[in-house]
């Protein structure tokens, strides 16, 4: 088969990666990819929000399966037009990607169906909103209604931070459309994970659990950003807690989708807050996420494109899904001052120091051919930064803490300037 992954980003780099190992597939594509995805794939030079090139480049190169990594193409109707030219994709038509494109589609979707979530309110007018500042106490949860690359969430601990906030999203509107609706949540505290879940139109079927890192300091501290390290499976889930989350959050989530006649084929990102009164919705995503997939599929011993064409054909409920006991972490490496502005261009030494068995997958890299003159060797790789999550270093143990040993001592390895990481992944942080 020939398969085409869309997407330039470390998940994108993770599925082509897991992909490559499908003895069924005689040729594997990326568009557009990075400078690390290109080992393994052919880029092609089309841009992810691109649908009509990407629609043209599937069917100039008689592609069997397109596989949709980011938010933004599946909210364009990525797939309701390569399904239109005859193209099998992987991932939610338009309409069901409105659960990741809008929040308050989700919260009044979650509401609707009785699935636990935070109490919350919609505004669409600034002056409205600032008269609600503190409606439910503080933290104050403000959240940009659409797509905002996992940044549109503030949580203010103050009136005063609230009130900029509110500015920032409806005033100045850094997250430009997505703001014009925002979404105020009650604070919920616990600790969060996440559930990735293969889902056709009848049957749900949850992966192994991961927990993501969003802020980018230690200890959860400073802006969120859109992820900066995930190991699994999470410290959090217990047997007990796995059932009560397949049967008050995902059995559902699947009715309320038969319902609503949102024909959902994909994957579901199930985002969690795990309070002491039980497991709640933080969001819906409609993609792997990014970058718990970094952690959970080096753990996968099944082919996963039997599992994408499972899901595309409906049959999901055939195919069994095994599944390593071996632990996995990965490590995002962030460019300096992201999740603010960030400098591009940085040269990243010390790739080809790692030990053999550990997995970089690039995030926001690219490739350029050596200076005249500059050698060769690790220190003149190539490689520049690209990106403001530029690799993500992953590596699966027998313990967590042979994990984390090991990650670390080859993320020493690694440099480029302004580099910053997160010491604390794969350790219990509570919100």
């Amino acid at each position: 088969m020939k398969v085409l992954v869309v997407g330039s980003g470390g998940r994108e780099h993770a599925i082509c990666w897991k992909l490559a190992q499908s003895p069924k597939i005689e040729k594997l594509y990326c568009a557009p990819g990075n400078g690390g995805i290109e080992s393994i794939a052919e880029c092609l030079p089309v841009n992810a929000e691109d649908v009509e090139g990407i629609c043209a480049a599937a069917g100039e190169r008689e592609i069997d399966l397109v596989v949709v990594g980011p938010e933004v193409p599946l909210a364009m109707g990525i797939v309701d037009a390569l399904s239109a030219c005859g193209i099998k994709a992987f991932g939610p038509n338009r309409k069901c990607a409105q659960l990741e494109a809008s929040k308050s589609f989700t919260k009044s979707f979650l509401s609707r169906h009785n699935i636990p979530t935070a109490g919350y309110l919609e505004f669409t007018k600034k002056e409205d909103l600032l008269n609600a500042v503190g409606i439910f106490g503080f933290p104050m949860v403000l959240k940009a209604d659409g797509l905002a690359a996992g940044k549109g969430v503030v949580l203010a601990e103050t009136p005063e931070e609230a009130v900029k906030a509110i500015e920032d999203m409806m005033g100045d509107r850094i997250f430009g459309a997505a703001g014009d609706k925002v979404v105020v949540e009650e604070y919920l505290s616990g600790i969060e994970a996440s559930m990735l879940c293969f889902v056709d139109e009848y049957t749900i079927v949850p992966m192994e659990s991961a927990q993501d890192y969003k802020r980018i300091f230690d200890g959860d501290l400073g802006p969120n950003t859109g992820g900066m390290g995930s190991y699994s499976p999470s410290l959090v889930f217990t047997e007990e807690l796995s059932g009560q989350i397949r049967t008050e959050i995902l059995e559902p989530t699947l009715k309320g989708f038969q319902q609503d006649g949102l024909d959902f084929k994909g994957v579901l990102f199930v985002g969690l807050m795990i309070t002491d009164k039980g497991p709640k919705v933080i969001e819906f995503n409609n993609r792997f996420g990014d970058p718990e997939t970094q952690a959970v599929l080096p753990r996968m011993e099944s082919d996963l494109l039997d599992i994408f064409l499972a899901v595309t054909e409906n049959r999901l409920k055939d195919i069994e899904i095994k599944w390593s006991k071996r632990k996995s972490i990965c490590v995002v490496l962030a460019a300096g001052g992201y999740p603010g502005a960030y400098e591009k261009g940085k040269r990243i030494t010390g790739l080809d120091a790692v030990d053999e068995d550990v997995m970089i997958f690039h995030a926001g890299t690219v490739k350029k051919a050596a200076e005249p003159g500059s050698g060769s060797g690790g220190q003149k790789s190539g490689i520049l930064t690209n990106g403001g999550r530029v690799l993500g270093v992953a590596v699966t143990e027998d313990t967590l803490e042979e994990a984390r040993n090991r990650v670390f001592e080859n993320v020493s390895r690694i440099h480029f300037d302004g580099m910053q990481y997160r010491k604390d992944i794969g350790i219990l942080v509570n919100k």
